[in-house]
């Protein structure tokens, strides 16, 4: 075993200890530390012998460890465990060596400790891991970003480590400084859109055509033989099959709807508000988790609220294939606000983002790996200046061709009081923008008469603001 390893990870929770055997395994050798000193002897103890680890019981052994200039990643929980962590390192660090923080961070954190280590000769990523503990393990999707040179050094590493698909390593530079956990947040953005929109899918399978576990399982296998083929899909299916160890029962009936959230949906949300972005279904998604947990006031709200019965009379294969168009145009509707945020925020922090190659990171590995996003890479390599994917000829004539069934879906659930919030928040997003006119012109005017903010007109140039004629003021 080599005397200087050539790679330091810190923090053996499941998957600091995954991506440990996963470079181990790929020949890589790994020096590891965890501020809990037992976890370190524990993980040592539990692998066979010859594996090239090796355990350090404090940041200064773990340093020494390293050959220079030293590449070590942090796999600690986000906030302020990584600045504490940083603090440990550095008296030990010397200019040149790299940080890598692979945690879920927030991006103006990473932008934060970007520049500060800049200042010291400390070189920064900050990497968006996606995938999982088995990602993390057998080959993750990897969005690094912050310096480019280090990048370099470390990139045999991670392209080596990453999921492999046709097109290479799901691991290529995004961009500098908190870029790399940016493209993580949004990641995660569409993927609360996407777990949200296939949740509803399945609320009207259950509520409207009272399927089973059986049949949804059936169902969700053939849809993933076609255009909705996807990790969450695949999974989503083979979730039908579980049965419960004690009743026999399918496990999904018996598991409370009450959805659990780390917070990166609302950071998407957030930031989205923040540069003027719409993402419609993917706020809803987060609203929905937010409605979940509301759990013993719905059971209250569910005897005094009335509602339409459930009980659908029209045609229940016309319905079915109605809820697959309604699920992949809601899909693409996700996606294209995730890509119109990354190019809101690429544009704002000057960071370049290429959305083609961003498409293709998350082709293998992560959780939201999709057949369909070999079509957003062509569509973006055909017009790398496309304001959205809405506007692409492959995707514009999907939904040109499903749109009926989607609004068939939409309105079949109002009429039913079935609540589909991402659904219809993803139907609007499309027909808001494809509107020449939208009432806003009504707000302008009202902001200006209460508030004098001034408005542009149609027809000429410039700000304009009117004494408007008050009926009544006292009102």
């Amino acid at each position: 075993m080599s005397k200087h390893y050539a790679i330091g990870v810190i923090g053996l929770a499941v998957m600091g200890q995954n991506l440990v055997l996963n470079m181990a395994g790929k020949g890589f050798s790994v020096a590891v530390y965890n501020r809990t000193i037992s976890k370190v002897d524990d993980f040592l103890s539990s692998q066979p012998p010859g594996i090239p680890v090796g355990g350090a019981h404090s940041a200064e052994q773990l340093v020494a460890m390293l050959s220079k200039p030293r590449k070590i990643m942090l796999m600690v929980k986000a906030g302020e465990a990584v600045d504490a962590m940083i603090d440990e390192l550095l008296p030990y660090l010397e200019p040149g060596d790299i940080l890598i923080d692979g945690g879920n961070s927030f991006f103006a954190d990473s932008q934060r400790r970007f520049t500060q280590l800049a200042k010291k000769g400390v070189r920064f990523v900050g990497m968006g891991v996606s995938g999982g503990e088995e990602g993390a393990l057998h080959g993750p999707s990897l969005m690094p970003g912050g310096d480019r040179s280090a990048y370099r050094e470390i990139e045999p590493i991670f392209t080596t480590i990453a999921a492999q698909v046709a097109d290479g390593p799901c691991c290529a530079y995004v961009g500098p400084d908190g870029a790399g956990h940016y493209v993580k947040m949004v990641h995660n953005g569409i993927e609360y859109g996407d777990m949200q929109l296939i949740s509803e899918a399945y609320y009207i399978l259950k509520k409207v055509l009272n399927l089973k576990a059986e049949k949804l399982h059936e169902v969700f296998s053939i849809w993933n033989e076609g255009d909705l083929n996807s990790y969450l899909i695949e999974i989503t299916r083979d979730i039908f099959l579980q049965k419960d160890e004690l009743t026999g029962k399918p496990l999904i009936d018996l598991i409370l709807d009450k959805a659990g959230q780390k917070g990166t949906g609302k950071w998407t949300s957030q930031s989205a508000l923040e540069l003027g972005v719409a993402v419609p279904t993917i706020t809803e998604a987060v609203f929905a988790r937010c409605m979940s947990a509301y759990k013993e006031e719905r059971q209250e709200a569910a005897k005094l609220l009335p509602g339409p019965e459930i009980h659908y009379l029209g045609d229940r294969h016309a319905l079915l294939d109605a809820i697959h168009d309604a699920l992949y145009a809601s899909k693409i509707c996700s996606y294209a606000q995730g890509f119109a945020l990354l190019k809101a925020a690429s544009e704002t922090y000057g960071w370049k983002l290429n959305y083609g190659d961003i498409a293709l990171l998350w082709r293998g590995g992560c959780i939201i790996r999709a057949q369909f996003l070999d079509r957003i890479k062509e569509a973006f390599t055909a017009n790398p200046a496309l304001p959205n994917l809405l506007l692409s000829p492959y995707f514009r004539n999907i939904l040109a061709r499903v749109q009926d069934n989607w609004r068939l879906v939409i309105s079949t659930c109002k009429e039913l009081g079935i609540p589909t919030p991402a659904f219809s928040a993803s139907l609007d997003y499309y027909d808001s923008y494809r509107q020449t006119v939208l009432p806003a012109n009504l707000l302008q005017a009202q902001r200006d008469y209460f508030g004098a903010h001034t408005y542009e007109r149609i027809d000429r140039p410039g700000s304009f603001h009117t004494e408007w004629l008050k009926t009544d003021k006292n009102k």
